[in-house]
């Protein structure tokens, strides 16, 4: 498997892809969905294909206390984010092309660029609740 599936036991390793600025591309799914269990095998190709990145699947059920409120209106849901902010949040078709071109065209931009697009609008704005690394250190933080 070429991604890590989020758990209690590994929430140090994501925390440490965040702080270190690598792009996370998060698919956020659920055990029982079909659409996520077939997505799976296109995720870890994809996350094969781009070793420089940190993919990471986490279970919305198994992971309640991570993905807390966010709205999961489909599946499967992508969050793709580098440090603090996130570049992309939504649902995405199981065919990862898509995906990986609007994961290329977010690694073009700069930090300054990032974090401009980040709050252009409300719905960018919305995103940066989704924020994985404040997320995990209000876990740490109650633990």
């Amino acid at each position: 498997m070429s991604y890590q599936i989020f758990s209690n036991s590994n929430r140090e390793e994501l925390a440490a892809a965040l702080r270190s600025g690598k792009w996370v591309v998060a698919c956020l799914c659920a055990g029982w969905c079909g659409s996520c269990r077939e997505y799976a095998v296109n995720f870890s190709a994809w996350a094969e294909r781009r070793p420089e990145h940190h993919f990471v699947w986490i279970d919305i059920e198994d992971q309640a206390d991570l993905v807390g409120d966010l709205d999961i209106d489909n599946f499967p849901t992508l969050l793709m984010q580098q440090g603090s902010t996130v570049g992309f949040f939504g649902t995405m078709e199981p065919d990862t092309r898509q995906s990986e071109r609007l994961l290329q065209a977010l690694t073009a931009k700069n930090k300054e660029e990032l974090e401009h697009e980040a709050q252009s609008n409300d719905e960018r704005r919305s995103w940066q609740e989704c924020d994985l690394q404040k997320r995990l250190s209000a876990l740490s933080d109650a633990d």
